[in-house]
């Protein structure tokens, strides 16, 4: 007994200088399938250095609809958004000229490049939406267009000796402009995106936010909110198309807080406190386009350009694009469009009927 003494003094003292192995901090779960002991750098994230090279010598297409009553500014702030005359202006307009008696849809296309990545932009206006006496179903003309456009894609993508890139005019966003009435949506607003909101990513915004006080503004923005949620307008970013946890935390945020976005443009320049800034000038001051005390300018551009413009073209093409390229070839007997099944030649998917707006 008295032999193993040293041998258990011994022992404990070593414990005593070994200390304890500490847990481990949890790490996120890798994916089944990956193992986790490389031997070495393989360079599977050079990945994403490929693709920023191979976009920017091909360059990305990027369309954008804005639809609203004549005077709300509309073609002034989506050259706010790019800052450059990418819209025909307003002021081109003159007074001998009668208002379109039914909606005409205007493309104008553009090259923007900027740190030498080409985006090619196509800005399609609406010129006579929401301007007459009587405005029944004047939204079906902007809904044609649209399925026309996915007509078109679905039509070079079936055929057998196709092009590399396809062409793409599909309409990856519509920027909707509501009256800053302080009141409510009118029954055409909430037809047109009631209709539309089922064939396109419907981002609303309430235009010329500066007639408004902060007050008017803030109730405002919760009365459309509350107004699109009773009659079952789902606007972008729509909650079922978030594809995890951090996607729906940042876009409920946008959904609750942010939408929808209270804008003013302008493509003027003033000197404030020794900056050049884009603003509206009025007896009072001026106001700054770009200033979050101001107006809401900056998180629309924030959202549509740098943080979301990628996420509304996935869903242009997964979702909308794939409910019209299915229904079609659904129709067709799971032929290519162009062809029935008894060589009859088949129409694209019309308007969907609706009641009417006043």
């Amino acid at each position: 007994m008295s032999k193993g003494l040293p041998e258990t003094r011994t022992d404990a003292a070593m414990s005593e200088l070994v200390p304890e192995p500490r847990p481990k901090p949890a790490v996120p779960m890798k994916p089944v399938g990956i193992n986790p002991n490389l031997l070495g750098y393989i360079g599977i994230d050079t990945i994403i250095e490929q693709m920023r090279k191979k976009t920017m010598k091909t360059g990305f297409d990027f369309n954008i609809m804005v639809v609203g009553q004549s005077g709300l500014g509309k073609s002034t702030l989506v050259n706010t958004l790019f800052k450059s005359q990418v819209s025909r202006k307003a002021s081109s307009w003159n007074r001998e000229e009668k208002i379109p008696k039914t909606v005409e849809i205007k493309a104008i296309g553009h090259v923007i490049e900027e740190g030498g990545v080409k985006m090619k932009l196509t800005v399609i206006d609406t010129p006579g939406f929401g301007d007459q006496i009587n405005n029944e179903r004047c939204w079906e003309p902007i809904e044609k267009y649209i399925n026309e456009q996915y007509e078109k894609f679905l039509k070079e993508e079936v055929n057998i000796a196709r092009k590399k890139r396809i062409p793409d005019t599909r309409v990856h966003c519509c920027l909707y402009f509501i009256s800053p009435t302080g009141h409510s949506l009118r029954p055409l607003d909430l037809e047109f995106m009631k209709h539309l909101s089922k064939v396109v990513n419907i981002i609303p915004v309430i235009a010329k936010a500066d007639t408004m006080t902060l007050e008017e503004k803030s109730e405002f923005k919760q009365r459309v909110r509350k107004e699109l949620e009773v009659n079952g307008i789902e606007f972008y970013p729509q909650k079922e198309f978030d594809e995890d946890l951090e996607d729906k935390t940042e876009n409920d945020k946008i959904r609750q807080e942010s939408m929808p976005f209270a804008v003013v443009g302008s493509d003027k320049e003033y000197q404030v406190n020794g900056k050049r800034v884009l603003g509206r000038k009025t007896p009072w001051g001026i106001i700054e386009v770009e200033n979050l005390n101001h107006c809401e300018f900056a998180l629309l551009r924030d959202f549509v350009i740098r943080t979301h413009l990628q996420d509304l073209k996935e869903v242009t093409h997964n979702i909308h694009y794939e409910t019209y390229r299915a229904k079609r070839l659904n129709d067709n007997g799971g032929l290519p469009p162009g062809e029935g099944l008894l060589g009859t030649v088949l129409p694209p998917v019309p308007a969907t009927p609706c009641p009417t707006a006043e």
